[in-house]
């Protein structure tokens, strides 16, 4: 209890100081995406937390809404914009997300709030990850990010929400930071070769 108090508060002190020192340059940022793509500057979407208890995570907008002659929504790599490919690279689409941090919703280290529809497809240990609450970075993302296979990040995510601790939280930290200077583990769209959980699993279970 102690240990998870602490962590609440090292969370709420460093993303309140991010968020005041970062200001001007999300403003700068939120300008540009409005300008350069229209509104809506932030992207939400439906994940699941601490629990499995869904929750909105934000982050900038990186793509348009570019859709083909019938209406349907053109591929992550045809939407993805120069600039948008450009602050994914520097993790700058990720600062909404020390907005999540404030609300509760997220800490700044823990596993990654993966998509609603994966739910049905985590092993047993694996479900260890909504043991705490998910994570701008994590260990995973500092570990291989998608250069990991599935099994290897949802390990990772158990493997931290059993030994997680403010010392651990501070060298992810630290060594993420030095990750994204580097822009190490980004993979473009178009070069994407991990499949999503549900169908990896699925042909799994289908080619059983």
């Amino acid at each position: 209890m102690g240990e998870t108090v602490l962590k609440r508060m090292f969370d709420l002190t460093l993303s309140l100081l991010l968020l005041i020192g970062l200001l001007p340059l999300i403003v700068v940022i939120a300008i540009l995406i409005r300008i350069k793509l229209g509104p809506p500057i932030v992207f939400k979407q439906l994940r699941p937390g601490f629990n499995r208890t869904p929750f909105y995570i934000y982050k900038f907008r990186t793509m348009t809404n570019a859709c083909d002659s019938e209406g349907n929504l053109l591929s992550d790599a045809e939407r993805l914009t120069t600039f948008g490919a450009l602050i994914r690279k520097t993790s700058l689409d990720e600062l909404p997300q020390l907005i999540n941090v404030l609300k509760g919703e997220m800490s700044l280290v823990g596993p990654r709030p993966l998509l609603m529809r994966y739910l049905p497809f985590f092993s047993e240990r694996e479900q260890r990850r909504f043991s705490v609450r998910p994570g701008i970075t994590g260990l995973a993302q500092i570990s291989g990010r998608n250069g990991l296979s599935w099994n290897e990040r949802l390990e990772l995510d158990a493997q931290y929400a059993e030994n997680h601790s403010i010392l651990l939280d501070i060298k992810i930290l630290l060594i993420s930071l030095t990750k994204v200077w580097k822009r190490e583990g980004y993979y473009e769209v178009t070069n994407r070769q991990l499949p999503d959980l549900d169908v990896e699993r699925c042909s799994l279970l289908t080619s059983d």
